[in-house]
């Protein structure tokens, strides 16, 4: 019997062998996206155009923001409501004093007061494409310095093979091209693509294959490469030409879980080299966006309704410490609450747009730093920047590409995006989850615990104004796209980019762009 695959889960296929942008492209294809919806790199609005309409804007994340900045610049009248007391949404960037808060927990960050000691507990990361957000970058000034994604130093796990120990990335990448290419080229020893190489293109190939896997050019065999390094956690040959490792089991690499998508990570183009981040922390972004809107924001402030009216829109929300509810009349709203808090919020949303609204799902992410009392990662392992893989829950384990080579450091001990493991650590206590952590980082680093003189952790799924780390599909209801009367949506939930700063930035583009559309249409 064939089961029929839908269309969802078609794309979610997709996201998981190939990454983001892969789906952007077959939506593109199926006609399920529009190019103007996630596509344009700037947002240009006449001066003056919004001749002074009023748009209240609910929540201060990165969408928010933006909005409110364009919105802004031609002559809206912007307000914003955030429920916290605090810009910036998923962008977090935890140092030490801050007071970290979920439900049912209160963390205060110990980590020591350096510059370099801080923990991006959000977004961590920029793409070189992401040229919207790194066009707010440069008009704002925010300096930023490149993003180590990728380093041949860094560890594989898994529990079950190699005897549970981590195997070096240099090695596993190498091991696995040389007898890729050993295959290959037994393959075309043995004619069996002489279908479609002939001649000259045979011995192209059989060259490329040799200097491709580093295969012995006697019998284009595998038997290791010092690409992969030397005996004795020795990289280099030295003074003395030194003796290269074994090459790794293939049978074990093959029932390893790296080359599922570990060991093509970054080959998906969005953790493409070169990848960015701002200066001293990914709050730098927001930063800049409440030194120019903080007169526009109202923190503090809980929705309660939303409701459409004959002229626009009516806002009910609570100031925290404040008694009874204020009201906010306007023009225009755009909603970049996210999904899951949304749809419990009193509305009077059409039946299709409640619908859609309930229907996104967000991850269970899990973020935890770590701050170390020796950069061990560099001393003992020559790691600078980037992730190490397990199939432990905590998933990877990130070295930070900054404050190299200084006294102390903050490791990322734990990135969790699957929803099993994410649940796991969600109902665990805060001090649980930092224990439970190291626990796990000893198979990569013995001696870990020891080395670990604080720690703080973020479940998003447990932030009372979030529930959740980002939407799980790749594809955003359509209705959120069109207004609800005068009430529009943004939010990295409705683009192509969940998870991203970049489809927060462009779904706000989007809503900007609908709002001051219809405003000189009527003008």
């Amino acid at each position: 019997m064939t089961t029929k695959m839908t269309k969802r889960q078609f794309l979610q296929s997709i996201g998981a062998a190939a990454g983001v942008a892969a789906v952007y492209r077959s939506m593109n294809a199926l006609g399920l996206v529009g190019a103007n919806t996630a596509q344009a790199a700037t947002l240009d609005l006449s001066p003056g155009s919004g001749g002074g309409k009023s748009v209240v804007i609910l929540g201060a994340g990165i969408s928010g923001l933006v909005a409110a900045y364009e919105l802004s610049k031609a002559d809206y009248d912007c307000t914003i409501l955030e429920a916290t007391n605090r810009a910036g949404g998923r962008n977090l960037t935890a140092r030490g004093g801050d007071i970290i808060r979920e439900e049912d927990s209160r963390q205060w960050v110990g980590f020591d007061p350096e510059e370099h000691l801080y923990a991006n507990l959000g977004p961590a990361r920029l793409p070189h494409h992401h040229t919207t957000i790194l066009g707010y970058c440069k008009e704002f000034g925010v300096d930023l310095e490149v993003f180590t994604n990728d380093n041949r130093a860094a560890f594989f796990h898994n529990l079950e093979g190699f005897d549970g120990k981590p195997v070096v990335a240099r090695q596993v990448m190498t091991d696995t091209r040389g007898y890729l290419a050993e295959l290959l080229a037994k393959a075309v020893h043995r004619t069996a693509l002489d279908d479609v190489l002939a001649g000259e293109d045979k011995e192209r190939l059989l060259d490329l294959l040799r200097s491709y896997g580093d295969l012995d050019v006697a019998d284009d065999l595998y038997t290791g490469s010092d690409r992969g390094g030397y005996q004795g956690e020795q990289v280099h040959a030295g003074l003395a030409p030194g003796e290269v490792n074994d090459p790794l089991d293939f049978s074990q690499l093959l029932s390893s879980d790296f080359w599922e998508y570990k060991l093509h990570f970054s080959q998906f183009l969005d953790q493409n080299p070169t990848l960015l981040q701002p200066v001293g922390g990914m709050d730098a972004i927001v930063d800049a966006f409440e030194e120019r809107l903080e007169h526009l924001t109202r923190y503090r402030s809980i929705v309660k309704e939303i409701r459409k009216t004959a002229d626009g829109v009516r806002i009910v929300y609570r100031r925290r410490r404040r008694r009874g509810l204020s009201i906010l009349d306007a023009d225009f709203a755009i909603c970049t609450i996210p999904a899951p808090v949304l749809k419990d919020i009193s509305n009077d949303f059409s039946a299709d747009t409640q619908a859609a609204i309930e229907s996104i799902e967000f991850s269970n992410a899990v973020k935890i730093g770590f701050q170390a009392r020796r950069r061990f990662w560099e001393e003992d392992h020559g790691i600078y920047g980037v992730i190490s893989w397990t199939d432990q829950d905590i998933t990877q384990i990130w070295y930070p590409p900054y404050g190299y080579q200084r006294a102390k450091g903050i490791i990322m001990g734990a990135y969790i995006w699957d929803d099993e493991p994410g649940l796991r650590y969600a109902a665990m206590s805060p001090a649980e989850r930092l224990q439970t952590a190291i626990a796990e980082g000893e198979a990569l680093h013995p001696g870990y615990e020891a080395e670990i003189e604080a720690g703080v952790s973020r479940a998003w799924a447990k932030v009372r104004f979030q529930r959740g780390g980002w939407p799980t599909s790749y594809q955003a209801p359509a209705r959120l796209r069109e207004p609800d009367g005068a009430i529009y949506f943004a939010g990295d939930q409705l683009s192509a980019l969940p998870g991203w700063q970049e489809g927060a930035a462009l779904a706000a583009h989007a809503a900007v762009r609908a709002i001051n559309e219809r405003v000189t249409a009527t003008a």
